[in-house]
């Protein structure tokens, strides 16, 4: 029997690799004959930047470099590259920079959070020749609309009288002017693939901050507000800029990311599709009997092409039947789940905060593992049995 590995990483607990090594040490214990072929999973949040380089192996190489965090905070935000010299390929996870684990970004208020690293550390890699980019989206601390890595980059931001606009929500609000004269000439000759995976647009009801803000710390009486402060930007951006992306698929992202990045000639793409490929999931699929994926937490939202959902889609294409092992699923979600995935299982045993859930995800992981294989196992032998 082969069976595929292909979860997401289990946010604040476990990397992909190492929910892939749990989940397999459980099925060991329940089929020790079956063949386990490990691919981790990501949709361009965290664990991008590790399953990208796990995927193309001895081509990748994982560099740090200091930039500003979203609090103002100097952060080691890693990156990696791909191929050699001038032709690399960069590969930016946007969760090392300004990520909403990162405990000392999220002590700042929303409104002063910026992405100004962002742009930084894309000014850094242009200084190293690089021309290609891949940059993922998700995980992000900051609301505000890219401004930050858009100033990084040369962008200027001005009041009614002409003085300097920091690139904050906050301060973003008295925001009159913008000028694109200074943007960095480098990014018209720059191949830019934005990983997300979420196709929201940057303002109204499904917009970044109404859909996204309030876990980042946006109160439901500020989301007008700040949802105005980046409509009045993304005008003034747009006319200074030459080109549209407000309405974009994706320009919602990491709280604007994505319609800076398409405002400068990014290309929007389904996060979780562009590492199946580079992983080689549809390869590991062919002639597989069974395959696992999961997440830390799943629900509807799940289903808009997270990593999970990617995963199902090409194991239904392989005729192979995929079952979902996350850190908590949502009962409600339950019945459109279904359809997609042969078993949903959440970790806990019984009644246990989401601390115990995090410091015990790796066993908790083994035994619902386990227990999946065996009823897998069974269901199959009963099969078996019915066709003989």
């Amino acid at each position: 029997m082969r069976v595929v590995l292909a979860p997401d990483s289990f946010k604040g607990s476990l990397s992909a690799p190492e929910v892939c090594a749990a989940l397999g040490r459980g099925i060991a214990r329940a089929l020790p004959d079956a063949r386990i072929v490990a691919r981790p999973m990501a949709d361009g949040g965290e664990g991008t930047l590790d399953a990208v380089l796990a995927a193309v192996g001895a081509a990748g190489r994982r560099h740090v470099l200091a930039v500003t965090g979203a609090g103002g905070a100097p952060v080691d935000a890693a990156w990696g590259e791909i191929g050699d010299g001038g032709a690399a390929t960069a590969v930016i996870e946007v969760a090392q920079v300004v990520g909403i684990t990162d405990a000392r970004a999220m002590a700042v208020p929303v409104a002063d959070r910026s992405t100004r690293g962002v742009g930084e550390l894309i000014a850094m890699l242009l200084d190293r020749g690089v021309r290609r980019f891949m940059i993922g989206l998700g995980g992000s601390s900051t609301n505000d609309g890219g401004s930050g890595m858009l100033a990084a980059l040369g962008l200027s931001l001005a009041d009614r009288d002409g003085r300097a606009v920091a690139p904050s929500p906050r301060a973003l609000a008295t925001l009159a002017a913008v000028d694109a004269a200074g943007l960095d000439a480098r990014l018209r000759d720059c191949e830019i693939r934005i990983m997300s995976d979420v196709n929201n647009p940057l303002c109204g009801d499904l917009g970044a901050t109404a859909v996204f803000g309030p876990q980042k710390g946006v109160k439901p009486a500020e989301v007008p507000a700040f949802d105005a402060t980046l409509a009045r930007f993304a005008e003034l951006a747009e006319a200074a800029a030459g080109r549209r992306a407000a309405r974009l698929p994706g320009a919602g992202a990491a709280g604007g990311l994505g319609f800076a990045l398409q405002l400068v000639g990014g290309a929007f793409a389904s996060g979780a599709a562009v590492v199946a490929d580079l992983i080689g999931l549809d390869a590991a699929l062919a002639g597989a009997d069974w395959a696992i994926t999961g997440e830390g937490r799943t629900d509807r939202q799940t289903l808009l092409a997270k990593a999970p959902f990617v995963v199902a889609q090409r194991a239904a294409a392989a005729r192979v039947p995929v079952t979902l092992v996350s850190g908590a699923v949502d009962a409600g979600s339950l019945p459109e789940l279904a359809r997609h995935f042969a078993g949903c299982f959440a970790l806990p045993n019984g009644p246990a905060t989401l601390a115990e859930c995090i410091a015990d995800a790796a066993a908790l992981l083994e035994a619902r593992a386990e227990q999946a294989a065996r009823v897998f196992a069974a269901g199959r032998a009963s099969g078996n049995e019915g066709a003989g």
